[in-house]
């Protein structure tokens, strides 16, 4: 039979799987936003999230500010 874990060490070992970096993460939230954003006729986030595609591409850091809007989009 296999053990569950539960309690403190089950969400230490669980969490660390959600620990590791993720390149990817920031690019798919960009294109969600980008799709919203585009539906609802918000062309400066629009702008924004095509920055950071872009900058992704060509292997760029996208801007910070750039990130701030797209991270805070959906709040």
């Amino acid at each position: 039979m296999n053990a569950i874990p539960f309690g403190a060490g089950a969400r230490q070992r669980l969490g660390s799987i959600g620990d590791e970096p993720r390149p990817d993460k920031p690019l798919d939230t960009a294109w969600n936003v980008l799709e919203a954003a585009n539906d609802l006729g918000d062309h400066a986030t629009v702008a924004a999230c095509r920055r950071v595609i872009d900058a992704n591409l060509n292997g760029a850091a996208a801007e910070h500010a750039d990130l701030r809007v797209i991270s805070d989009y959906f709040k």
